[in-house]
């Protein structure tokens, strides 16, 4: 063990030799001469001062401790640097408000302040700002870093100022009654945050004079109408704020940073500029940087595509809260997430919304009205931004893009993949109508044929991921019959009609098909008004395997005897496709002789029904269900024998070929009933 001692003074310092004596595990002590600092030639500065004895271990721990002190006093600095660029004010500069807005309230370790800046030398003399005090440690490090952050986005002042929340700068810590707290000192955009406009009875109109909208204004998001139904004007107002809310988080991301907290709570509308401010940027992630495991260039890619993607989702929240209403709830929201959470596609939400969000039917719904327009537009986009898998989520600049957020002015072209969802999305828009008149049936037949000879996957193989699934039955293109002209001995009114699809793990591409047909059978010869009455299910199950085949067309010679498409629906088929704007999408020139589809090849069929009580042990009437359920039910799905191929799939919608040629129409609806 050595034993060093020294003198050390923290005056200003002169250098003179003094001995310094090691005290070795050696038996000799050694003597050197060590140049140490001393006070200055005036000896009065000795009694200023006071000196300090210092024992430490050895030379090399003496070495460590000046190195530490000197490593903390240029930490102080640094960080005092990385605060330089904004303003450091003190508490006296302001005048303290003696209310705070709601809409400013946010976390549970800060403390919010609405002041005004008194200092007549400051740049912000008179102007309104919001105070933040900062108490635990994360928050102090949120500041800190959102202040860190200004300093990236700074050489495009116009951007930052238009579209994120301003920061000014802090309060010095000595100046405050808590010095050990953070407080933040950014701009004053609003008594209310989206969410609070949002919350509010009169929302629509209020937000439409808070931001004086005039014709110049619907410009800018390509639309030269003003006034109209509410639907319009909540479209256009939409469309506004999610246009702002894009070209900010693109902004961020193009200067490699990823917000990961956005919501409704963390925006502003600016009644100044008209813009929507994004929230303070404390959580903001560096998507330049690499981390410790990020040891090659695909983990760093992979993670900014990560946090891109999450920023992403986070805007698909918002805009399903702006658009329904009944989000706004926590009880419907959390059926929302849980329903993504427990993997069902998003493209299904249509399907799943149906059932939660408070309506008798879709025309009553504002919400639903919104996301339809357009060929279903807006469900299209919601899909895309909330996709399951992050690489699917669409991007800010394909957002901008998207049809949904072009107003009429704007001529956008859709990709393929859009006019499948837009010739689905009207097909079961007709479904929905369920006045099934001649002119009603060619048309739906006509979308039915158009999705058809689009479809995106032709070859089994990719069957064999999308078929899997729960589908409800939407439309037939074979025989209806109805109930208005019948008298049937037994009263049954069908309720959901799904079939429900398993793949085996062996043999390879068979998979279980289980039809499932729910019912309610209502005792008397006349219709109950409510119409309640004994509930039933009829089940079908049997065994299929999926191969490759062709579905041929048949020609004009054999029309008579016969066919699987109506001339004039081939012909109106023909029509479109050799217009001008189809020619740019597809190569079609005539109408195909075959098309690939994915060949069933069913097996033996099962059919077991239950009844509740009291009608379960009548043997009678249960014969009578059977036949009134046949007789509404398409053959097709109690004989799944029948069902021969299927001709379109995506992760919405489904259609199947029978042996006589009509067409059955699914929708995927969601796996997990739980979540409703």
């Amino acid at each position: 063990m050595a034993l060093s001692v020294g003198v050390c003074s923290s005056s200003s310092f002169d250098f003179v030799e003094v001995p310094f004596f090691r005290l070795s595990s050696r038996s000799n002590l050694s003597t050197q001469r060590r140049i140490f600092p001393v006070v200055s030639r005036d000896s009065t500065c000795i009694r200023k001062h006071r000196l300090r004895i210092m024992c430490f271990a050895s030379k090399q721990n003496a070495t460590r401790e000046l190195e530490s002190r000197k490593n903390a006093s240029v930490s102080n600095s640094e960080e005092d640097d990385d605060l330089s660029h904004v303003i450091k004010f003190k508490m006296s500069d302001f005048k303290i408000h003696d209310r705070v807005s709601i809409g400013l309230g946010n976390r549970g370790d800060e403390v919010v302040y609405e002041a005004t800046v008194k200092e007549a030398s400051s740049p912000l003399f008179n102007t309104r700002v919001v105070l933040r005090r900062l108490a635990s440690t994360l928050a102090k490090r949120r500041g800190r870093r959102a202040i860190e952050v200004l300093k990236r986005l700074a050489h495009r002042r116009l951007m930052y100022h238009s579209y994120s929340m301003q920061i000014h700068g802090y309060v010095c810590p000595s100046t405050t009654d808590d010095s050990g707290s953070f407080t933040l000192v950014h701009g004053y955009q609003g008594s209310s945050s989206l969410r609070h406009w949002l919350q509010q009875s009169d929302w629509l109109p209020t937000l439409e004079a808070t931001l004086a909208l005039d014709e110049e204004s619907f410009r800018r998001v390509g639309d030269d109408t003003v006034g109209g139904p509410a639907v319009s004007r909540q479209l256009r107002l939409i469309r506004m704020l999610m246009r702002d809310l894009l070209i900010g988080v693109n902004y961020l991301h193009s200067h490699g940073l990823a917000h990961t907290e956005l919501r409704l709570e963390n925006l502003h509308i600016c009644p100044v500029d008209k813009h929507i401010k994004i929230g303070i940027l404390g959580n903001a992630s560096d998507l330049h940087n690499r981390g410790p495991d990020d040891s090659n260039l695909d983990s760093y890619v992979d993670r900014r595509k990560m946090m891109i993607a999450f920023d992403m989702r986070c805007v698909g929240f918002i805009m399903a809260k702006m658009v329904l209403r009944d989000l706004m709830d926590p009880t419907v929201f959390a059926k929302f997430k849980a329903f993504l959470s427990k993997g069902n596609d998003p493209s299904c939400l249509r399907e799943f919304l149906m059932h939660i969000v408070h309506r008798n039917s879709s025309s009553e719904n504002v919400g639903f009205q919104i996301l339809d327009r357009n060929w279903g537009a807006g469900w299209n986009l919601l899909s895309l931004l909330l996709a399951t898998k992050p690489s699917q989520r669409i991007s800010c600049l394909d957002a901008l893009r998207h049809p949904f957020l072009c107003g009429p002015r704007w001529r956008v072209d859709p990709t393929m993949d859009m006019i499948r969802w837009s010739l689905g999305s009207t097909a079961v828009r007709i479904t929905e109508e369920y006045i099934y008149g001649r002119q009603q049936r060619r048309r739906i037949a006509h979308f039915i044929e158009l999705m058809e000879m689009l479809n995106p996957h032709s070859k089994p193989k990719n069957w064999l991921e999308f078929l899997p699934g729960k589908w409800r039955l939407l439309y037939s293109t074979g025989r209806h019959i109805g109930l208005t002209l019948r008298q049937p001995p037994t009263r049954a009114l069908i309720g959901d009609v799904h079939l429900k699809i398993t793949k085996l793990s062996k043999p390879h591409a068979t998979f279980s098909i289980e039809s499932d047909i729910t019912f309610t059978v209502m005792s008397g010869q006349d219709w109950a008004h409510d119409k309640a009455g004994t509930g039933g299910k009829l089940q079908i199950n049997s065994l299929s395997k999926l191969r490759a085949g062709r579905r041929l067309y048949i020609n004009e010679e054999t029309t008579s005897r016969i066919n699987s498409s109506t001339p004039d629906v081939r012909d109106s088929i023909l029509e479109k496709i050799s217009s001008k704007k189809w020619r740019k999408i597809t190569d079609l020139k005539e109408f195909p002789s075959s098309l690939p589809v994915a060949k069933l090849v069913s097996s033996d069929v099962e059919v077991m029904m239950s009844l509740d009580e009291p009608l379960s042990r009548d043997i009678e009437t249960a014969q009578n269900v059977i036949r009134e359920v046949r007789t509404q039910v398409p053959p097709e799905l109690f004989d799944l024998s029948k069902i021969v191929c299927g001709t379109y799939v995506d992760s919405r919608l489904l259609i199947v070929r029978s042996v006589n040629g009509s067409a059955l129409l699914f929708t995927r609806s969601p796996v997990n009933e739980s979540c409703r």
